[in-house]
């Protein structure tokens, strides 16, 4: 049996996937990932991601150049979520997050409203061209 093949995909085609710094464990950002996305994932050790919005490939960094570079891929005990360890390039500490932020969980739940937590690191306007 192929390896994808014992994935549980959504009526979409997709599985949901947590990118998870592999130095410090912080969740850097969630995304979905169809079967050439995984396939890829796997093949060039970067992430590989599929954009719902755009409905194609999104190789994360093609616009930011903040690249994942995959360590470990994992799959949770119901084999429906994706874990990936990753390294995140292209920036010092690295960026994940569209908003110019390490981690696209930047808001924190405290006395009844979302506060910020975490500073950002490059203007997102000089990130996208």
């Amino acid at each position: 049996m192929n390896w994808l093949d014992e994935l549980k995909w959504d009526a979409q085609g997709l599985i949901p996937a947590i990118a998870q710094e592999a130095t410090s464990g912080d969740v850097l950002m969630f995304a979905w990932m169809n079967r050439e996305a995984l396939q890829k994932t796997a093949e060039l050790g970067r992430a590989v991601y599929f954009s719902r919005s755009r409905g194609k490939l999104w190789f994360k960094g093609e616009e930011s150049g903040h690249v994942q570079l995959v360590h470990e891929i994992r799959v949770d005990c119901d084999q429906d979520v994706i874990l990936l360890k990753v390294t995140q390039t292209g920036h010092t500490p690295g960026i994940a997050c569209h908003t110019g932020r390490h981690s696209c969980f930047y808001r924190v739940y405290e006395n009844g409203a979302w506060q910020v937590i975490e500073p950002v690191l490059k203007n997102p306007q000089t990130i996208y061209k």
